[in-house]
């Protein structure tokens, strides 16, 4: 078991020096390009964090202040495209809208004035044509995220404890929904819909690590929240009746399937999957 931890420990470090999977970003990122190494170090090595409330955490030091909610905005999609230039012309779109007040260009700098205080002059770069944070790909939990994700994925057909573990070490990055605080701002929305979706992936491939390795009667708890958040998800009605037919419930294993096509008939007027 220590070695199989010790391969697994030295698999994660690896992938933090990574550059982030194309493949695991979605398609919306293509014109923003995906978070790379800059080639370089930093006085002040960080972590910016998305999955939660917005949030950079220097060690030693904690939270670095933000300011408010728009100068967060800001962050959040310089984060969102870290590395690459993002026109000011996007920027205001994307914190103000349609209709951006005049003001919207004067406050823009100020809000990367501020950030480039608190954050330190080598990470945000300003020009007239727009700014760059730059970032390393293991600051990023969204990216460390991903990459934890990937290789767990990996482990799944090969090794499914060792799975298991990988599973909870990715998810042990969450501290909430993603862009928890600011969940107002409509343009953060779509991409924080995007990080939770494959939170909740990652949910069901870890229960089906789980599930192969003989813990049904651990996961029979969470499944049951799960479905009663998302009601909708066949492969989380799949999981808990199998779940509960492994362990020996077979009658509360029809009674989740009879759950499960009634709020399926109910609520998009169609029948289960073949597979559920």
């Amino acid at each position: 078991m220590w070695n199989t931890w010790c391969s697994l420990n030295d698999r994660f470090q690896r992938s933090f020096s990574e550059r982030a999977d194309a493949a695991a970003v979605s398609s919306r990122t293509a014109d923003q390009g995906i978070p790379i190494s800059s080639g370089r170090g930093y006085r002040r090595p960080v972590e910016f964090r998305v999955l939660g409330s917005i949030e950079v955490f220097e060690e030693g030091n904690g939270s670095i202040a933000l300011g408010g909610p728009k100068q967060r905005a800001v962050l959040a999609h310089l984060l969102l495209r870290a590395n690459h230039l993002v026109p000011t012309e996007v920027l205001i779109d994307e914190v103000w809208g349609e209709e951006p007040p005049e003001t919207a260009r004067n406050a823009l700098q100020s809000y990367a004035s501020h950030l480039r205080k608190a954050l330190g002059a080598e990470r945000l770069e300003g020009s007239r044509a727009g700014y760059r944070l730059r970032a390393e790909p293991s600051e990023l939990d969204a990216v460390r995220f991903q990459s934890l994700l990937r290789d767990a994925r990996r482990l799944l057909p090969i090794d499914a404890r060792a799975a298991v573990g990988a599973f909870d070490h990715a998810l042990a990055l969450w501290r909430g929904r993603a862009f928890a605080d600011l969940a107002a701002e409509p343009s953060l929305r779509a991409e924080a819909a995007r990080f939770d979706e494959m939170r909740l992936g990652a949910l069901e491939d870890r229960i089906e690590a789980q599930l192969a390795i003989g813990q049904q009667a651990d996961v029979i708890g969470e499944l049951e929240g799960l479905t009663a958040r998302h009601p909708l998800r066949e492969r989380l009605w799949e999981q808990l009746m199998l779940a509960l037919y492994r362990s020996g419930r077979q009658g509360e294993s029809l009674a989740a399937y009879q759950r499960a096509r009634d709020i399926l008939a109910d609520e998009l007027g169609i029948d289960p999957s073949p597979e559920l």
